[in-house]
């Protein structure tokens, strides 16, 4: 089994750098895929992603990376053991958050780039990627039929998703868990590490071998 570890929108793979540490000693297989520059869909990314990582799969998705852990589940069920999603969400976007996106793609056509963002990231495949994420279907359902455990993580001090809205899709699940970690925001696995990898490794331990 591999921990298919999924970044967040504007950062990269290298955000999972204390998780995929603790995961090797803890004994697991983590791979943490680049998301950029796949395609113009999260179903694109999903459905690279299964092609390039054999065998079953546990992804754990932070945000943006939550959406593709969503859609590797509808495309691939039988080959996703498990799943987190970390300050993320199952439903598509609302018309006023399309219309944020739509402001933040015109800043980075006119070369804003985010203050958080990986340097090695072009503005080009941040803003295509805030495209896919205004376009992605809402994925409620998965969330809802799908028959593994699944773990949903928030930081209370998340801007973007609010604390009972990730204990109601933990709630929605058939074998959903829901965990808040204190003082930690939109990204809790890089606010309080130790803290998230706690969680995640409890989580995990289900498929120790």
């Amino acid at each position: 089994m591999k921990v298919v570890l999924l970044h967040g929108w504007p950062l990269s793979e290298s955000m999972w750098a204390s998780q995929t540490e603790a995961l090797r000693n803890a004994g697991f297989d983590p791979v943490t895929p680049y998301l950029y520059g796949r395609g113009p869909s999260i179903d694109d990314w999903a459905s690279e992603i299964l092609q390039e990582v054999y065998g079953p799969i546990v992804p754990v998705g932070a945000s943006m990376g939550g959406y593709v852990a969503l859609a590797l589940a509808r495309r691939a069920p039988e080959r996703v053991l498990g799943m987190a999603l970390v300050s993320s969400r199952a439903d598509a976007d609302s018309w006023d958050r399309r219309r944020e996106r739509e402001y933040a793609i015109a800043d980075l056509h006119d070369g804003v780039r985010p203050e958080d963002a990986d340097p090695g990231i072009s503005l080009e495949h941040l803003a295509k990627a805030q495209a896919a994420m205004r376009d992605r279907l809402d994925l409620t359902g998965v969330v809802a039929s799908f028959g593994g455990p699944l773990l949903v993580c928030v930081g209370e001090q998340d801007a973007l998703i609010p604390v009972e809205d990730a204990r109601a899709l933990a709630g929605s699940a058939l074998d959903g868990r829901f965990e808040a970690i204190a003082d930690a925001g939109h990204f809790p696995n890089l606010d309080a590490p130790r803290a998230f990898n706690a969680v995640l490794l409890d989580f995990l331990g289900q498929w120790r071998t």
